[in-house]
């Protein structure tokens, strides 16, 4: 049994790792989160220590180390997204391997810091980068590989995710704590079509603004219009008033399903991780390029064939 700590615990997605720790058959010792809405720990591990001020959760940490069958062994941080770097260093810190949601970083620069770290404590960073292990999409990556094809794949990916007005007033809706909408919400599905199709050759902005996001990504074997938004405006006409959520892939016009099959990926995720095959630093870096270079590109005007279909309706 691996002895947890967890940084973010109230919130989207705590639970989840919390569900992975205790279905792997570890014990969750201690979480952190400034806020206290953190009810769903009672259900999960009601034992676990809890701390809504930093420094007191790191100095309980630390004097945990003194005893063999109460150090920890893995921090998890599911803190916001501009947080993560400073989170990720100090469980490092603490001795632990951290397991970290994504986007891990929103940079190259701080990836290799933390690879500087990593070398300092001696200790690992796995990034959860679930769809990896999803069933639909681990077939699709062995037909690519084993399909003699001519030519790059035609792949559309759309994702639409509805979100009220709150979402605006949180940290997701600061660029400069979320990174924006692209980073937010796409930095998965980037590592999804990395992980598929090979090296990213081309990376285009069409439109960018606080609610939604378009461009086109080519890769090694697949060229890939996109576009992502959390407007439910933006739903498609069949699904309006019926669903909030409109995930898409098509690859050479035929739909890839895989709208079922999410509930367990971060318990595969974690069993991955404690058995030494997670996913680390290096495994992360296509996708933190990717979203880096999107945060930092320039709109440029769309070429017919690149454009994805949605894009007409915005300009």
């Amino acid at each position: 049994m691996k002895n947890f700590a967890l940084v973010g615990a109230s919130g989207y997605i705590a639970p989840r790792h919390m569900k992975a720790i205790k279905e792997t058959n570890n014990h969750l010792a201690v979480c952190y989160d400034k806020n206290d809405s953190v009810g769903i720990i009672d259900s999960i591990s009601p034992q676990s220590e809890f701390f809504t001020e930093f420094e007191r959760f790191y100095d309980f940490a630390f004097k945990l180390k003194r005893e063999a069958d109460t150090k920890l062994d893995y921090v998890s941080v599911c803190s916001p997204n501009y947080l993560h770097h400073a989170h990720i260093a100090a469980g490092l810190r603490l001795g632990c391997d951290v397991i970290c949601e994504k986007p891990l970083v929103p940079s190259i620069e701080l990836l290799d810091d933390l690879k500087l770290i990593e070398q300092e404590t001696g200790k690992k960073v796995y990034n959860i980068l679930q769809l990896r292990h999803h069933a639909a999409i681990l077939a699709l990556k062995d037909k690519v590989q084993k399909q003699d094809k001519t030519g790059k794949y035609q792949v559309e990916l759309t994702y639409i995710t509805s979100r009220g007005k709150w979402y605006m007033e949180s940290w997701k809706g600061d660029p400069r704590k979320s990174f924006g909408i692209a980073t937010n919400i796409g930095v998965h599905f980037f590592d999804m079509l990395h992980f598929m199709f090979g090296e990213l050759v081309c990376n285009e902005l069409h439109y960018a603004d606080d609610k939604k996001a378009c461009g086109y990504l080519e890769y090694e074997n697949a060229t890939v219009p996109w576009f992502l938004s959390i407007d439910a405006n933006d739903l498609p006409d069949l699904v309006q008033g019926k669903q909030s959520t409109y995930r898409s892939i098509t690859v050479d016009g035929d739909e890839i399903e895989f709208s079922q099959g999410f509930t367990d990926l971060h318990t595969i995720s974690y069993q991955e991780i404690l058995a030494g095959r997670g996913y680390g630093i290096e495994d992360a870096r296509h996708c933190v390029e990717t979203v880096s270079q999107i945060q930092k590109g320039d709109i440029v005007e769309a070429e017919e064939a690149k454009a994805h279909p949605f894009l007409q309706r915005l300009i």
